[in-house]
């Protein structure tokens, strides 16, 4: 997967982001080549080996990102009651890079929160993959942050209804 400077990327942890450069390093007589991508408040470099995939991808298209959204209100997949179990599950999908992932960890998280109370580690990662979604929402949908939140928060609302 080839991105170019000034392309926009989605990482997996941090959201919506930019190539501003491209670098060679080598460490242990290896070469690798990396993407420094900037996000709102962040720049990370993303070395291009075998997990690139699960660590940068392009972002969703509009038509594919609207019809994705149903995840938001699709069946949900019971959490485990296990505070770790859980963990080690939602950072599963958090951490593979796909949207589709992102949405059921979301899903399933707000579910959890209707019957059980949420620790410190379930909120953040709650914000971290809200944080991750909104941004590619924003850009995707064409509207601010504050609207894709809002949008966001009716359709996780009415799925509790």
């Amino acid at each position: 997967m080839d991105f170019q400077i000034g392309e926009t990327v989605v990482h997996c942890a941090y959201g919506l982001g930019q190539v501003l450069a491209l670098e060679e390093r080598a460490l242990d007589q290896n070469t690798t080549l990396y993407y420094m991508v900037r996000m709102a408040d962040l720049t990370v470099w993303v070395p291009d080996d075998e997990k690139l995939k699960s660590r940068l991808r392009v972002p969703t298209d509009e038509a594919s990102f609207r019809k994705l959204l149903s995840i938001l209100s699709s069946p949900v997949e019971p959490l485990p009651e296990d505070r770790h179990q859980r963990n080690v599950l939602i950072m599963g999908l958090l951490n593979d890079g796909k949207i589709e992932s992102l949405l059921k960890a979301m899903r399933d998280l707000t579910a959890f929160r209707q019957s059980r109370f949420w620790n410190e580690y379930d909120n953040g990662l709650m914000k971290r993959a809200q944080k991750a979604l909104i941004g590619e929402w924003s850009l995707v949908l064409s509207i601010t942050p504050s609207e894709a939140e809002y949008e966001l928060h009716g359709l996780l609302t009415h799925k509790q209804d």
